[in-house]
């Protein structure tokens, strides 16, 4: 286990640790995280994508990077381009490349260099059901997560819907990693509760990074 990470303890064991939480990784730079975030979204706003089955999701969205993640009717997808301008997703900023690299590092995954990164906006009610990320075109490589304002409840399951799940209360600067043999793991967020916290008001920022292109 990396002296940064915190292993998930309580999970069951399987082929090999992959799954970490680093608490308050991103304390030193969550002030720049959000300026960052504050420049992203004047380029391509949050949003409220429909699923392929036409629900509207509770969690707004938006994307920077080479490759962008997206829903409609017509499915889930990874796509260069923002649909709602018609320009590309805006650069992802140096700051975020760098937190995920050391973040992925430091949780047993070096050289990590995402393509894709999804900026989650939560307010109270919203909530993520549990899910697997497997549209990425590389599952050798992790997910990094990064908390920002409110705190949340993270569910960590398994690659099975059967699998037990975990309840992890995340809070402002937390990051969590997973890869390996939990790459596939399934995991969602509980409805947020009501609050306010001193850098985000009534909203949670998570910021997830993904290699999504697979090398092409």
């Amino acid at each position: 286990m990396p002296a940064n990470g915190l292993l998930f303890d309580d999970l069951p064991r399987r082929s090999a640790p992959g799954a970490h939480l680093l608490d308050g990784f991103a304390l030193p730079v969550a002030a720049g995280l959000l300026q960052a975030v504050q420049a992203v979204t004047a380029a391509a706003p949050f949003r409220h994508l429909i699923t392929p089955g036409g629900r509207r999701m509770s969690v707004a969205m938006t994307n920077c990077g080479r490759l962008g993640w997206v829903s409609d009717r017509r499915g889930y997808r990874y796509d260069p381009i923002d649909p709602e301008s018609g320009r590309p997703w805006p650069e992802m900023p140096a700051l975020f490349g760098d937190l995920a690299d050391r973040a992925a590092t430091a949780a047993g995954f070096p050289g990590f260099r995402p393509d894709a990164c999804l900026i989650n906006l939560y307010t109270p009610g919203a909530r993520l059901g549990m899910h697997q990320d497997r549209d990425e075109g590389d599952l050798t490589q992790p997910i990094v997560s990064v908390s920002l304002g409110l705190p949340a409840v993270f569910q960590f399951g398994g690659p099975s819907r059967r699998d037990p799940v975990t309840n992890i209360d995340l809070v402002h600067g937390d990051v969590v990693v997973w890869g390996g043999a939990w790459r596939l793991a399934h995991h969602g967020v509980k409805e947020l509760r009501d609050g306010s916290h001193p850098a985000t008001g009534q909203r949670r920022i998570n910021i997830t990074f993904r290699c999504a292109g697979g090398g092409r």
